[in-house]
């Protein structure tokens, strides 16, 4: 696929990401109100409707030439060396922002106003250096997970889904009580855009600066791990 047409892919599989994915909170109250389900199990709702997302987004991307909706994700292949250049994520980046920040205008304006309440983006809710060192964490471990997965991981690409798709929702429930968790810069930026928060140094530091590092230092440690792995099969 060409640049333009990967950047414009990029663009709106980000779009149809936070427009989606800001759906879970209306269509669990629906889902649980339809089954009778209350309480904390409303969460098997949520996790669900999550799984399902990324099963058909993963596909909707590898279906439209590899594009993606997660600056993390394309950061973390280029740094092991499979993925874009420099100028290329430069390129890139920018079109998962704004891409992510239409979708979360377009949901904030279509949906019912009896269901708006359950829109937003992560928040930070704790202190700013103790946040940043979460999401940081948090986005090494989900992109280590996800580098492995997809480049050493099982062959068998369900299996490839499953291990993604119980980090995602592991990360999901150990950083809600931190930073939300985000894990992926262009989605927050999404919601910082139309709460006007998204050039705050809060927003900058932790969505985007720590988020880009975990996923940067991720590929270091993958690309050195093997590296290393590969060296001593030679060796032997």
């Amino acid at each position: 696929m060409g640049m333009l047409k990967l950047i414009l892919a990029d663009a709106a599989i980000s779009f149809l990401w936070v427009f989606c994915t800001s759906c879970i909170g209306a269509a669990t109250e629906i889902i649980a109100s339809c089954a009778g389900v209350e309480g904390d199990r409303k969460f098997y709702i949520v996790f669900g409707l999550i799984a399902l997302l990324i099963v058909v987004f993963s596909a909707l991307a590898q279906a439209i030439g590899g594009a993606s909706w997660n600056p993390t994700a394309v950061l973390a292949f280029s740094g092991v060396g499979v993925g874009d250049s420099i100028f290329n994520l430069a390129l890139r980046i920018p079109a998962q922002a704004v891409g992510s920040a239409a979708g979360a205008l377009a949901i904030f304006e279509l949906m019912p106003s009896s269901f708006k309440r359950t829109l937003g983006g992560p928040s930070l809710k704790v202190d700013l250096r103790t946040g940043a060192i979460a999401e940081g964490l948090l986005s090494f471990i989900m992109s280590f997970v996800v580098l492995w997965a997809v480049l050493r991981g099982p062959r068998n690409a369900a299996l490839k889904s499953g291990i993604i798709i119980s980090t995602t929702i592991a990360l999901i429930v150990l950083g809600s009580g931190y930073t939300g968790p985000a894990m992926n810069p262009a989605n927050a930026f999404a919601w910082a855009y139309v709460n006007k928060s998204h050039n705050t140094n809060e927003h900058l530091y932790v969505y985007w600066l720590t988020p880009l590092l975990g996923s940067l230092a991720a590929s270091m440690v993958f690309k050195r791990m093997f590296a290393l792995g590969q060296n001593k099969e030679k060796t032997a």
